[in-house]
Formats: structure tokens, sequence, C-alpha cells
């Protein structure tokens, strides 16, 4: 296993050429302004508008963290322009695209799930806004695999799901307050319905879901393996 793999996510890519497309559009732009009778101004002002869509495109891409995972001999480390947190390989329980019931059948999330052993630990590491950002990003998570008793008519089930309490005590008695406590119970949550806690969307990497559920095992059996890892 190499001392630091690597991952850029997909977010990060076509920069540069995301800024040529706004830039070649607003010279286009420019010249249509200038060419064209005022009756036609209308394709100038598409032009601009598209091209300032790709120059913002463009500065979100930027924004980014330059790789999105570091996977190293000790841990996974995430980084998100909101904060990072970083996971032991010690602590993975288990790692795998998830699946959930659609009709009769079990559908893959576009995915890579992590269940890991001790929530403390990896509280620790992540970034309370990080916490806040995940917590609103993966709201849609929660409507997989609902228990049929919060199937209700009316709706307002769910939206108390949505609502995550500020208060968490794990399994070795460590008490949590206000986001850290609320990020512990939507892992819980998380956990009961989808069978993990932690999840990763496709977007953030650079292969197919299950390509980096193979590297992350392969990862994590080479460090298990190697003597004093722990």
């Amino acid at each position: 296993m190499q001392d630091i793999i690597e991952i850029r996510s997909q977010a990060k890519r076509n920069v540069i050429a995301s800024v040529l497309i706004g830039l070649v559009g607003l010279c286009l732009a420019s010249i249509t302004f200038s060419v064209l009778p005022k009756s036609l101004y209308l394709i100038g002002i598409f032009l601009t508008s598209a091209s300032l869509v790709a120059l913002l495109i463009a500065w979100v891409k930027y924004r980014e963290p330059q790789f999105s995972f570091l996977l190293s001999r000790t841990a996974i480390l995430y980084n998100h322009r909101n904060g990072r947190w970083q996971l032991d390989w010690h602590n993975i329980q288990r790692i795998d695209v998830p699946k959930v019931t659609h009709g009769v059948e079990l559908k893959s999330l576009d995915m890579v799930a992590i269940k890991i052993k001790d929530y403390s630990v990896f509280l620790e590491t992540v970034s309370p806004r990080l916490m806040s950002n995940i917590l609103m990003e993966q709201r849609p998570l929660l409507f997989h695999d609902m228990p049929p008793s919060q199937d209700c008519a009316t709706g307002s089930c769910h939206s108390d799901d949505m609502l995550e309490h500020d208060y968490f005590k794990d399994s070795k008695g460590i008490e949590y307050k206000g986001i850290q406590a609320m990020f512990a119970n939507r892992m819980t949550k998380l956990r009961a319905r989808l069978g993990y806690d932690v999840f990763i969307a496709g977007s953030e990497l650079d292969r197919p879901e299950q390509e980096f559920v193979d590297l992350l095992r392969q990862c994590q059996q080479r460090v298990l393996a190697t003597p004093n890892s722990a």
C-alpha cells in the first residue's frame, strides 16, 4: 500500500475548461452586441448569461479541495470546503454500496457507506460546519426504508423525522450536546434504516462506487494485516 493514496472528486474536474468556455462566451457576446442590430440583442444577452454561469461553475469547482480523500496507512481523511473528518481503519466495521428496497427489488444508491465501531472517536474528528452541511445534504436518505408506522397520510411525520435531538449518549456513557449530538443521532437513525453511519456521494469520488469500495477494503485489509498497525 502506498503511503498516501489521493482521490480527486468529480466536482474538481474541468475547472480550466469551464473558465475558457465562460471567457470565450463573453467575447462572442461582446462581438454580438457590436455587430448585430438592437433587435437581436437577445442573442447577446443569452450568451452573456450562459458565460457568467460557466464562470460561476468554474469558481465553485475551484473552491473545492484539491483532493476529496487521502487514504493513509492509519486512516481515511475526507476533505470538504466546509471542513473534514477522519476515520481510522481500525474503527471501520463494514464498507459497501448501500441498497434500499424499491418495490420488490433492491436498488443500489450512488453512494459509498461505512459502518463504524466507535462513535466517540469519529465524532471528535468531524468539523462542526461539516456536520451541519451533512445534516442538510443527507436528509433525502431519511426517506429510504422508513418504518411503516411513520408512513403517515398527513406528511407531518416526515417533517418531524427531519429533526434531530441535541442530546446524545453513546455506549461508553459519553454525553454530547448541540451539533455533535444531532450528528450522532442522525448516524444512529441511518444505521437503523440503512445499516451504515457514514455516507459518501459518488460525485466525491474519481471512480465508480463499487471500485472505491474495493479500494477501501483492500487498504483496510493490508493495514489490519500489518503487525503493530494498531
